[in-house]
């Protein structure tokens, strides 16, 4: 790791030296790239940032990153980086996930995570399918998805993670397309950029296991609405999404988790005071 270089870094700089061992064409290779691109637009050096994941394709990013990083369990990422976040509050916090990795064993994470409003970025690769596993379905999988593990489909109503994120209380809230990696990487800058918990979903490819999923390139488009500040507005756009709208959805004005409270942690008196009998 780099602790002597001063801006302005490279991509490579953030970089680590181990080799992407994704699916050729996965959706992944190309979030990477925009992670990457976005950090450097960001200026702070590697050792400033650190990079969590639980399990799953998604997340083996941080051992390609220069970053700190931590590959915890499935599901915990978030539980890990909030805690991270708390204890280190200089440090930018990035947390990698997929789907069934951030919604299924983590959903409950999820939700607690956006209602702390904890000032980090939540990156969640979206493929609609459990890609490290073999291709089970995940919670966001489409009902009438016909495939060898689920014949017929499951017939269960996906998880919509951008409803959810909005009504558990986080603080920004987008979809992007790993295809277009000029678009992602802005919206990452922006989510990293914004105060509190921002949540962006990444529409990525798996095509090996969802090669329908090839198509996406021809069916995401641009939200035709400017984001909001409005929780109402931006729920009242977000069920009538398609699930292929892109862009800025909401941008909240809650202040995030500890800026409320003083800094303490330094004085052990005060805590010692509070258990005198």
């Amino acid at each position: 790791m780099n602790t002597h270089q001063t801006a302005p870094f490279k991509a490579a700089d953030y970089k680590s030296d181990i080799t992407p061992i994704w699916c050729p064409g996965c959706g992944d290779f190309h979030v990477l790239m925009s992670i990457t691109k976005a950090l450097v637009a960001l200026g702070k050096a590697p050792e400033d940032i650190a990079v969590v994941s639980g399990i799953g394709c998604s997340s083996r990013i941080p051992a390609y990153t220069n970053c700190y990083g931590f590959h915890g369990v499935h599901g915990r990422s978030l539980a890990l980086a909030g805690g991270l976040k708390v204890a280190r509050p200089d440090l930018t916090v990035l947390v990698m996930s997929g789907d069934g990795d951030g919604f299924s064993i983590g959903g409950n994470h999820f939700l607690h995570a956006c209602r702390r409003n904890i000032d980090m970025t939540y990156v969640v690769m979206d493929n609609r399918v459990y890609g490290m596993t073999k291709g089970q379905p995940s919670p966001t999988t489409e009902p009438d998805w016909d495939s060898a593990l689920s014949p017929g489909g499951t017939g269960l109503s996906p998880f919509h993670p951008l409803v959810i994120a909005l009504a558990s209380g986080a603080n920004f809230v987008a979809r992007t397309f790993s295809g277009n990696i000029k678009d992602t990487t802005n919206t990452l800058l922006e989510a990293i950029h914004h105060p509190g918990f921002s949540f962006v979903e990444i529409l990525s490819p798996c095509v090996t296991f969802r090669p329908d999923e090839k198509e996406w390139k021809n069916t995401v488009h641009t939200a035709s609405v400017e984001p909001t500040d409005d929780p109402a507005r931006a729920a009242r756009r977000i069920m009538t999404d398609d699930g292929m709208n892109t862009g800025i959805l909401y941008r909240g004005h809650r202040k995030p988790y500890g800026t409320h409270v003083e800094d303490q942690a330094g004085d052990l008196s005060i805590l010692e005071k509070q258990f005198e009998i």
